[in-house]
C-alpha cells in the first residue's frame, strides 16, 4: 500500500513502479532525512499538533530507525518507493499509530528538498576540505622546491623560465577559486523549504522559521512554490563540481607530461602509479590520466540536470527526481580524485636538474633582448622584430641566441642576459614568476587560504 492508496482503486503497475523507485540510490540520504523529521516533529509538538509525549515517541522511533541503517539491519519492503516513505513506514512499524502524525504539514516536496539541502550543504564543505588539501600539497611541494626552476609553457611551447613554486601556485590560485565557488554556493542553497508543503504551505500553524533554524538553516523560505521547485541550488553546486573537475583534469595532463621520459620533470610515488599488464618495464601515471578522464562525467552530471531543469512549470514535477544522482555521483568522484591527486602530489620527487636544463635554453631570453632594447627607448614592435631577427639568424645558422648576440657590436652589451639565473631575476613585475616577487606572492596566496579555511570549516 502506497501513502496515497486512498484515491485509487488499483496498485501501480510494475513497469511504472521501477521507472519511478528511486530507494535504490537515495537510501544515502537517510540521515538527512531523518534529521529533518525530527525538527519537523518538534515545530509540530511546538505548534500542538502532536504532544510531548507524542514528539518523544517520534523522536525515539526516528533514532531507532537510524540505528537500523547504522548497523545494517534496515529491511526495504515492496511499498518503499524511496527513502522518505521506507522511514515513515518503519517508524510507524516502531511507534504505532503516532507514527502516522508525523507527515502533518508536510508533503514529500518539501520534505524531499529540505533532505536535498541538508546533504549539499555537508557536501560542499566536504569537496571544499578535501581541494583545501590538495592546495596545501601544491604550497608544500613548492617550498620542498623553493629555487627549482623550469620552462613555463605557453602552446604547449617553452616560453619562459619560472620558478616552480610560482607554477605550482599557479594550480592553487584555480583551486581556491573553486573552493569560493563552493562556499559561495553553500551559503545561498542555506534556505530551508521545510514547511512549503505540496505548493501553497499549510492551514496549520506550523512555523517554518523554526525549523530552519533548528537545522541550522540561515533563514526559511519565501515563496512556497519556489521553495518546492527550486533545484538552482544543485546546478550550481554541479557547476562549481564541474569547474573544479576541469582544474583538476589540468593537473592530471601536466603530471602525465612532466612523468613522461620525454619531459622527465618528475617521478611519481610507486603507490600512485599502475604496471603493464604486458610490458614489464612500465610505470603508468594513471591517477592523473583518471583525474583528466573524471573531468568528463563531471560536466556531464552538470549538463544533464540543465537540461531536466530547462523546460519545467512550477511548482514541483517528479522529472526533478533526476537531480539526485547527478549530484551523489559528482561529489563522490571529485572526493576520490581529490583525495588521490592530494597524494600523488604529495608523492612527486621532482626532477630539478632536467627542468633546469630545459629552461636554460637561451632563445628564452630573446624577451629579455627586446626589452632591454626599449628600455633605450626602442618601441617595442621594433624591438620585437629585431630580436626576432636575431632568433631567425642561430636558429638558421645552428647556434645559439648568446653566439648571435654576442658576435654583433651593437648587441654584445645585452651578453650579461645570458648568464646563468639572469633571464628569471629579471622578471620583477608584480605577480611574475621571478624570485623577487615570490615571497609577496606566498603571502597573498596563505592569506586567501587562511581566509577560506575559516569559512569552510
Amino acid at each position: 500500500m502506497t501513502l496515497w492508496s486512498g484515491r485509487f482503486t488499483e496498485s501501480m503497475d510494475s513497469t511504472l513502479w521501477e521507472l519511478s523507485e528511486s530507494f535504490s540510490f537515495d537510501q544515502v540520504l537517510y540521515a538527512y532525512d531523518i534529521q529533518g523529521s525530527k525538527a519537523h516533529a518538534e515545530g509540530l509538538a511546538r505548534a500542538g499538533l502532536v504532544t510531548e509525549g507524542e514528539l518523544s515517541e517520534l523522536l525515539r522511533g526516528l533514532d531507532s530507525v537510524a540505528q537500523e541503517f547504522v548497523g545494517g539491519t534496515f529491511v526495504r519492503t515492496d511499498v518503499d518507493e524511496d527513502i522518505h516513505m521506507a522511514i515513515e513506514r518503519r517508524l510507524t512499524e516502531i511507534v504505532g499509530e503516532v507514527g502516522q502524525k508525523l507527515h502533518t504539514a508536510r508533503s514529500r516536496n518539501d520534505q524531499v528538498a529540505t533532505t536535498l539541502r541538508l546533504f549539499a550543504r555537508e557536501a560542499t564543505t566536504t569537496v571544499a576540505q578535501a581541494a583545501l588539501g590538495l592546495v596545501e600539497a601544491f604550497v608544500s611541494k613548492g617550498k620542498a622546491y623553493s629555487q627549482a626552476v623550469l620552462p613555463g609553457y605557453t602552446h604547449l611551447q617553452r616560453a619562459q623560465p619560472v620558478l616552480l613554486s610560482h607554477h605550482l601556485n599557479a594550480h592553487a590560485l584555480g583551486l581556491l577559486r573553486d573552493v569560493e565557488r563552493l562556499v559561495d554556493a553553500r551559503d545561498r542553497l542555506n534556505v530551508s523549504p521545510l514547511g512549503a508543503g505540496a505548493i501553497a504551505g499549510t492551514s496549520l500553524p506550523i512555523d517554518p522559521a523554526f525549523t530552519a533554524n533548528l537545522l541550522g538553516f540561515d533563514s526559511p523560505f519565501i515563496n512556497s512554490m519556489d521553495a518546492v521547485s527550486d533545484r538552482d541550488f544543485v546546478a550550481e553546486v554541479l557547476f562549481a563540481i564541474a569547474l573544479l573537475g576541469v582544474h583538476l583534469s589540468r593537473i592530471g595532463e601536466e603530471l602525465v607530461l612532466w612523468t613522461s621520459q620525454e619531459f622527465n620533470f618528475a617521478t611519481l610515488g610507486d603507490p600512485f602509479t599502475t604496471g603493464s599488464s604486458m610490458l614489464p618495464h612500465k610505470k603508468n601515471s594513471d591517477v592523473a590520466e583518471l583525474a583528466r578522464g573524471k573531468s568528463g562525467r563531471l560536466v556531464g552530471n552538470l549538463t544533464s540536470v540543465l537540461v531536466m531543469l530547462k523546460g519545467l512549470p512550477l511548482s514541483y514535477n517528479r522529472d526533478l527526481q533526476e537531480d539526485k544522482e547527478p549530484l551523489f555521483d559528482s561529489v563522490r568522484t571529485a572526493m576520490l580524485v581529490l583525495n588521490s591527486l592530494t597524494g600523488a602530489v604529495q608523492s612527486l620527487t621532482m626532477n630539478s636538474e632536467r627542468m633546469k636544463s630545459a629552461s636554460s635554453d637561451d632563445l628564452l631570453v630573446a624577451i629579455d633582448v627586446a626589452e632591454a632594447l626599449v628600455a633605450e627607448g626602442v618601441p617595442f614592435r621594433k624591438a620585437h622584430e629585431i630580436a626576432g631577427r636575431l632568433v631567425g639568424r642561430a636558429v638558421g645558422e645552428g647556434v645559439t641566441l648568446s653566439q648571435v648576440v654576442t658576435s654583433e657590436p651593437d648587441f654584445t652589451k645585452f651578453g650579461p642576459l645570458f648568464a646563468e639565473g639572469a633571464a628569471l631575476a629579471n622578471r620583477t613585475s608584480p605577480g611574475s614568476a621571478g624570485p623577487k616577487t615570490a615571497i609577496d606572492q606566498d603571502k597573498r596566496l596563505q592569506e586567501i587560504l587562511s581566509t577560506l579555511q575559516s569559512r569552510v570549516f
